[in-house]
């Protein structure tokens, strides 16, 4: 029986709510509408009190009302997860009502919802390079204030987003054997990102992407690759003493050392090959040339001979026709 008037109890209060919900979203009054939706707001029931909020956004315009009505709502919509239209309203709120003392939650709320909507790293990125940009433009407006450090950790771990996104389409690349991309791709992290936590790895990368294409290369941009790569060791065994990218490099050098001296070797027999062609081309072509100087002097010497015949050969007789 206890049990059952529980259940009934709690059934009139939600009709009582629901009827009053319906009141308020008919209801003309301003100060009735908000009364409830306030209400609603301290009940955390975000969805009846985004609707009854949105009802007074015209009704409010221009009162005293207006600022609670657009940073509740903005928080409602963050706590709704609605992330995009309450990063909106905050802004909304911090650029409309900047002397109002809720100005910096506002603006740092707003950084917060674009850092709240940040896309994962294997999505489309613009989310958080839009993230990053309003976080650091709330740094710009508040330089001193004391969510600063906070800030500053939510920028570097969207950073770390995109570097470690850029990371994974280089690996990409080497995962293909598309050395050639990967090695660009990689370089490129690092000069977009000179700070990165992930340089020992972009490095290794670096090493072993120079090496493979040196390695696979085709024969007329082997050695240049093959030099350019133990050229790449040694800076890192310059730059990173005592490693694993420098004991990676200096195993890796020596591979490339027997490989450069296969390829010198290897070059060896290819300019021998080009000479020895090279000799049998002009050999035959002193051949051709030759016949065809014998040629052309024997054209001339029959023209000769042609040439004394006609001379020699007397004119014919002149002849008469007699009349009859």
């Amino acid at each position: 029986m206890k049990k059952y008037l529980i259940v009934l109890l709690a059934f009139f209060a939600l009709s009582a709510c629901n009827r009053q919900q319906d009141l308020a979203m008919k209801s003309a009054d301003k100060d009735y509408i908000l009364k409830v939706a306030n209400e609603k707001f301290e009940k955390k029931k975000w969805a009846d009190a985004l609707a009854l909020y949105e009802r007074l956004s015209n009704l409010v315009a221009g009162t005293d009302d207006a600022p609670n009505v657009v940073y509740n709502s903005a928080y409602a919509n963050y706590y709704d997860k609605n992330y995009k239209l309450a990063g909106h309203q905050f802004k909304n709120f911090s650029v409309t009502f900047p002397q109002d003392k809720r100005a910096e939650d506002a603006a740092y709320m707003s950084a917060l919802c674009f850092y709240e909507g940040s896309m994962d790293y294997n999505l489309d990125q613009t989310s958080t390079d839009l993230a990053i940009n309003e976080l650091q433009n709330f740094l710009t407006s508040y330089p001193n204030s004391e969510k600063s450090k906070n800030i500053n950790e939510l920028i570097d771990e969207l950073t770390y987003k995109l570097e470690f996104k850029a990371y994974e389409n280089a690996k990409q690349y080497y995962k293909m054997a598309d050395y050639k991309a990967a090695n660009v791709a990689f370089e490129n992290v690092l000069n977009d990102f000179p700070s990165t936590k992930l340089a020992d790895k972009i490095y290794e990368y670096i090493l072993k992407s120079k090496y493979e294409l040196a390695v696979n290369s085709v024969y007329d941009l082997k050695k240049d690759r093959i030099e350019n790569a133990i050229a790449f060791t040694k800076q890192v065994e310059r730059e990173m003493p005592n490693s694993a990218n420098a004991k990676t490099a200096l195993d890796l050098r020596n591979k490339l050392a027997k490989e450069k001296e296969n390829f010198l070797e290897l070059e060896k027999k290819v300019e021998a090959r080009k000479k020895e062609i090279q000799d049998k081309q002009r050999a035959e072509e002193v051949r051709l040339n030759q016949e065809k100087d014998q040629r052309d002097a024997e054209k001339k010497a029959d023209q000769i001979k042609r040439d004394s015949a006609a001379l020699s050969t007397p004119a014919p007789a002149a002849t008469f026709k007699i009349k009859k």
